[in-house]
């Protein structure tokens, strides 16, 4: 999309969640219990369950000049069943363009790895698809040198899947090449989860005292 003028500010709504559309299902503090791991290691792909946390965060919204995201800071926390140690921790923004229809979503790992991934989908769907690619300059990711010589990742595509008790899925495949496996590794992660708190409401939501309005 060309823009004549790049730099003046579009209006935006300051109510978030009426704004999200296909991503507004995930607002909230989510707990699942159902998490499957399959993973590489030295004598071949180990499986291990897991629970986690995700919390999904309303923020204000945000203007590149005239284009306008809406979205949510998330946080991902995953530990093996009894055990406290993090067995993984991810944060990032997931962000929604209503004019293109396009969802962004971006993924820091403390294993010092990066990656954006990117979608279209349109309100109302009950499935969106993410995917992220080595060596793209748009939707790319980004890995530490042992990441990158041990465990070289080519893509990273997460779905996410609302269904109709409440709850949503996920299934999230990152394609490896690792030395001395034949062809591609694919490091598979699925769960379900159910919400444990409802999202608060933005900070200029509040501001701007709207909270008894409906949603335009």
């Amino acid at each position: 999309m060309k823009y004549s003028d790049i730099y003046t500010e579009a209006p935006s709504n300051a109510d978030t969640l009426s704004m999200l559309g296909p991503i507004a299902p995930l607002a909230g503090h989510w707990y699942g219990e159902d998490g499957e791991d399959t993973h590489p290691q030295a004598g071949g792909p180990e499986t291990e369950p897991y629970h986690e946390h995700w919390n999904f965060e309303l923020l204000d919204p945000q203007n590149n000049g005239p284009q306008v995201l809406y979205g949510l800071r998330y946080h991902v926390a995953i530990t093996k069943p009894g055990e406290l140690a993090a067995f993984h921790d991810q944060v990032g923004y997931i962000l929604y363009e209503p004019e293109t229809g396009k969802i962004y979503m971006t993924l820091a790992i403390p294993r010092g790895q990066i990656a954006m991934a990117e979608g279209v989908a349109k309100p109302g769907d009950k499935t969106v698809t993410l995917r992220a690619e080595r060596g793209s300059l748009v939707n790319g990711i980004c890995s530490n040198p042992f990441l990158e010589e041990a465990f070289l990742t080519k893509s990273w595509e997460i779905t996410f899947k609302f269904h109709e008790d409440g709850t949503f899925s996920y299934e999230q495949v990152t394609k490896l090449e690792i030395p001395g496996v034949k062809g591609e590794f694919e490091h598979i992660d699925t769960n379900r989860l159910q919400m444990i708190e409802a999202p608060r409401p933005n900070a200029r939501m509040v501001e701007e005292g709207l909270l008894n309005r409906n949603p335009k």
